[in-house]
């Protein structure tokens, strides 16, 4: 049986008709950069996701930097943040002309541990910023206690937890700000690149809509140096056909993650943790396995996908040297990129897809 980590053709045939005539939509009205398209998924995603404004921009990796520049981060500031990420997280920190501080992870839930933070907060810090691992919320609670103690701007980088609730309060209604991705593969992905970054702040929702558009708010007229990140209209009709299906992928995926457990439990597979005020949405379902290269390979073997979500954390990596961190400062992280591996998860899987698969993890570790 074969059992892929995403299906995207598949996803597409499912629903073929509405982004067709979603696309031709657009192609019709001629308006393919911002326009009503845009405004319309913004205001839905607001609504979605409990913030009081959204700017649909070029990708997640901009929504990251603007966010950052909107809060006021600037040259000569520190941002603390995981170094078990995707590396577009410390990409924009540095692009905004801050400087990444790294703080460990909490090992069952790999989302930031808030007493490394506190140890990793100094007087140049100007914001946190936590990650939504795997579709898991941060801790909402401490982080944001921490920012607030220290005079910090929280930006919630959520790419992978849309969806996702924290004390059954969903991702935009928490800190200064919190980014998506609509990368293709997301619970939520669009045809291509695309992000937003969500506020509840009316000011840095005024910065956002113009550090997208050249630092200019209409006209040739420009109060400051912004960027070209501009959500294009047809990504943005297509993600709202997609929204109105969050919801049941989301059961999906919940689903087959509770067909994991229940074939896994008691075995010598690490399962992720589901923190008590935590709705997770299972962007991935990540395992720990001491032999996981092994385990990768079996499943390979036997037509299974599988996914490591990071090899080697950010403070290790080349381009990052320069940091000054070296193998050893984060030991969390460290043994986390060694031991994790992705199962396959997505809602377009059957239940014996994933049972079948689950099973297999399951001789492997019993064999």
């Amino acid at each position: 049986m074969r059992v892929p980590l995403a299906d995207l053709p598949s996803q597409y045939q499912s629903m073929k008709g509405e982004i067709d005539d979603a696309v031709q939509r657009v192609l019709s009205s001629g308006s393919f950069i911002l326009g009503p398209e845009v405004a319309a998924l913004e205001e839905e995603m607001a609504e979605a996701t409990g913030a009081s404004f959204a700017v649909g921009v070029n990708s997640g990796t901009d929504a990251l930097l603007l966010a950052l520049l909107a809060c006021g981060v600037v040259k000569g500031d520190e941002v603390v943040t995981t170094p078990f990420t995707f590396v577009a997280t410390i990409e924009a920190i540095v692009h905004a002309g801050a400087t990444p501080v790294f703080a460990d992870i909490d090992p069952e839930t790999f989302n930031l541990d808030p007493a490394s933070v506190a140890r990793a907060i100094g007087p140049k810090t100007r914001a946190i910023m936590p990650v939504d691992l795997f579709g898991q919320m941060s801790d909402r609670t401490a982080l944001g206690a921490l920012a607030s103690a220290n005079g910090c701007s929280v930006v919630w980088d959520s790419a992978q937890a849309i969806g996702s609730k924290y004390d059954d309060k969903p991702v935009g209604a928490y800190g200064d700000c919190a980014t998506l991705s609509f990368f293709p593969t997301k619970n939520l992905g669009g045809c291509g690149d695309g992000g937003m970054v969500l506020t509840r702040s009316g000011d840095v929702h005024a910065r956002l809509l113009k550090l997208r558009f050249h630092g200019s708010g209409g006209g040739y007229y420009y109060d400051q140096i912004g960027y070209c990140s501009r959500l294009d209209a047809i990504q943005a009709a297509i993600l709202r056909v997609k929204l109105g299906h969050l919801n049941q992928w989301t059961a999906s995926r919940r689903r087959h993650a509770a067909t994991y457990r229940k074939v896994l439990q008691g075995g010598s597979v690490h399962l992720p943790a589901e923190t008590a005020a935590a709705y997770h949405t299972y962007h991935q379902f990540t395992i720990r396995h001491p032999r996981r290269d092994e385990l990768k390979a079996y499943l390979k073997d036997r037509g299974i996908d599988s996914g490591i979500y990071y090899p080697a954390p950010l403070h290790t990596q080349s381009g990052y040297a320069w940091l000054g961190y070296a193998a050893g400062d984060f030991p969390g992280a460290e043994l986390a990129a060694a031991e994790v591996l992705s199962l396959p998860v997505h809602p377009g899987l059957t239940d014996e897809q994933v049972h079948y698969a689950a099973q297999t993890v399951r001789e492997f570790a019993t064999g």
